[in-house]
């Protein structure tokens, strides 16, 4: 091996490194997004609740897919959930397109292809570079007049728990949020500062009927995550 190819190597193994970085390290799954019945419940009626967002003609991409706990419930044309791991592959349901890939490149897809492109809890697991062509390729899939969802964790309600995910490299609170999608040629339409409490695992399965209630009250104890609707702006 020539001292070129031995540099291109190092080069490529760090740009794998960083990319797998964070939710895609190995055992993560395993620690931080086991199968879980509780959420699978929460997500039946997390997706009823997007419905006032998602049109059931449109077309569905989701990033950072994992179990599709998504994709999977969602009432759409055409669902596509996407992931680094393979794990998506065997938890898409029949009528979801899974894709293996990484997020920040969309190349697959053709300029104006979705409707909607949804994260839920990705973003804060990206470096600022990663997460900045991200946001840049949501924007150029989307179709004019489409959405941007992401839910995520708001540093600002938990602090004292936001690391424990080992994963979280990124800091993000409802404003900073607002202003960092307004940076990257987004409107921010609507913002849930407080949307949803940080952990949807199973020490409340008993509870899960209360969801839809939590999501209509105006009240939301133990809330830790928050949901961000924007649109490419002209």
């Amino acid at each position: 091996m020539t001292a070129q190819e031995t540099r291109d190597q190092l080069v490529t193994s760090a740009d794998e490194s960083q990319t797998q970085a964070g939710v895609y390290e190995k055992g993560y799954f395993e620690t931080r997004l086991a199968q879980d019945a509780n959420r699978e419940k929460v997500w039946v009626h997390l997706a009823k609740h997007f419905a006032r967002w998602i049109d059931p003609d449109a077309d569905v991409l989701e990033l950072g897919a994992g179990w599709c706990d998504f994709s999977n419930k969602i009432a759409a044309r055409r669902v596509v959930a996407m992931d680094l791991d393979a794990t998506v592959q065997k938890a898409a349901a029949p009528h979801v397109q899974a894709e293996v890939g990484d997020c920040t490149d969309l190349s697959r897809f053709e300029d104006d292809s979705f409707d909607i492109v949804f994260a839920s809890n990705l973003v804060e697991h990206l470096h600022r570079e990663q997460s900045d062509r991200l946001l840049d390729e949501a924007r150029r899939v989307l179709r004019p007049g489409g959405r941007l969802m992401l839910m995520q964790p708001n540093f600002r309600l938990n602090p004292g728990r936001y690391f424990d995910d080992y994963t979280h490299v990124a800091i993000f609170t409802d404003q900073s949020l607002s202003d960092y999608l307004v940076s990257r040629g987004y409107a921010v339409e609507e913002m849930h500062a407080k949307f949803m409490p940080l952990t949807m695992k199973s020490s409340g399965s008993g509870l899960t009927f209360l969801v839809p209630w939590y999501l209509r009250s105006p009240i939301k104890p133990l809330a830790g995550q928050m949901l961000v609707v924007a649109n490419p702006a002209d």
